[in-house]
């Protein structure tokens, strides 16, 4: 399992660069002014922070309870990041209608579109992170370390 510190790391790290991704690639697409893209960024990544952190966290205790490590397969990266987004879009929708004074269905677009996006991401992201940093094999496996007896 990963420790907090870690998952913190992660939850950063994934959110700051999903920013400086979306926020140029949002006003380009949508042709929203930046300070509203910069906005609608902001909000779901505040919000997306918290999901993260608590979805992630559920999974890796519902692996570790039902597959005795955390693991992931590919088929399970994906699954896991659709998961994610379809619970994401849940809340973000009316958020961000709201907020661009739009109805439900004019801000659809935007939030399909950013979901779409991190989907991609966070399978990429994901993947990467676990290979630059790695759980140690016997945390990942739920060994016991040779130290502890």
């Amino acid at each position: 399992m990963r420790t907090t510190p870690d998952r913190i790391r992660h939850t950063l790290m994934f959110e700051i660069i999903g920013l400086l991704i979306v926020i140029p690639l949002g006003h380009l697409l949508f042709s929203l002014d930046t300070t509203h893209m910069g906005m609608v960024g902001v909000i779901s990544a505040v919000v997306a922070t918290i999901w993260n952190y608590v979805y992630n966290l559920g999974v890796d205790h519902a692996l570790k309870r039902l597959r005795g490590h955390v693991h992931k397969t590919v088929i399970m990266r994906v699954f896991h990041a659709i998961c994610f987004e379809l619970g994401l879009i849940c809340v973000l929708l009316p958020l961000i209608a709201l907020y661009l004074g739009q109805t439900l269905a004019e801000a659809a677009p935007l939030v399909t579109s950013l979901a779409l996006f991190y989907v991609v991401y966070a399978f990429v992201f994901n993947w990467v992170y676990d290979v630059v940093f790695p759980i140690p094999d016997s945390a990942a496996r739920g060994e016991a370390s040779a130290t502890q007896a």
